[in-house]
């Protein structure tokens, strides 16, 4: 069996993940010893020994919906958006500022072309502006984007919400970043099982164990519950074309 919880999982909140997962082994009496930290997402997400996995919403509904079961959506309490919701920040150097539509044909980070909060979301952005990110930097992660308009080697980059909270959190360099808006909240990123388990089993499993998480690991992993989310909140989400990854553009 594989478990795995990645999506946010950075040197400082390790532990955390670490902790939540021996909490929800204890409430399941199974699975693995211990979290998969070096599996690639893919090979986890497509795995028939899934047990348990945190994925993004655009693989779930481009590719993994049908192959895997939601178990719940965590609930990061971001703030003006409904429960188990979230939304990226447009960020920019600190000196530069004005509206995300200036930006528009200027160098534009994303982490993954099947990111939902780094690519997606960005570009329906832009999309209902009439208009397109085309100069692209591929960094292959939201820190190292964020860090790419931080060093001038890119000019904006959307910056999944959770993730932009831990950048700040534990990098200094974001302290030289600014947000200058945000994309429309869409389903936040779902835990999910293969299809031979029992989904249901596993939801109770994580809200016992993040309800008697200490403080200190619930506070590092910013959940503050696990909820259900219906799949076709997932597949109502948009999909823009694939990014081009030349980062000569």
């Amino acid at each position: 069996m594989i478990a795995s919880l990645g999506m946010y999982d950075c040197p400082e909140v390790t532990p955390a993940n670490n902790a939540l997962w021996r909490a929800i082994r204890g409430e399941l009496g199974y699975g693995p010893q211990g979290l998969d930290h070096a599996t690639p997402p893919w090979d986890v997400w497509q795995s028939p020994e899934l047990l348990l996995a945190q994925t993004c919403g655009m693989p779930y509904r481009t590719r993994l919906h049908g192959l895997v079961q939601l178990v719940g959506t965590p609930d990061y309490g971001l703030p003006n958006v409904k429960p188990g919701y979230y939304y990226s920040v447009f960020v920019v150097r600190a000196g530069d500022l004005g509206d995300v539509s200036d930006y528009f044909d200027r160098r534009f980070a994303y982490n993954d072309a099947i990111s939902q909060s780094g690519w997606a979301a960005p570009q329906i952005h832009a999309a209902l502006s009439g208009a397109v990110f085309q100069k692209l930097l591929h960094s292959g992660s939201h820190l190292n984007s964020a860090k790419a308009v931080a060093n001038g080697d890119a000019d904006i980059a959307a910056i999944d919400a959770v993730s932009w909270r831990l950048i700040r959190q534990f990098n200094d360099f974001a302290n030289g970043l600014v947000t200058i808006g945000r994309t429309a909240p869409t389903p936040g990123l779902p835990l999910i099982t293969s299809n031979n388990r029992d989904a249901q089993e596993l939801f109770e499993a994580v809200r016992c164990a993040l309800a008697g998480l200490k403080p200190g690991h619930r506070q590092l992993l910013g959940m503050k519950d696990v909820i259900l989310i219906a799949p076709q909140d997932y597949l109502n989400v948009p999909t823009p074309p694939r990014a081009m990854t030349d980062q000569n553009q």
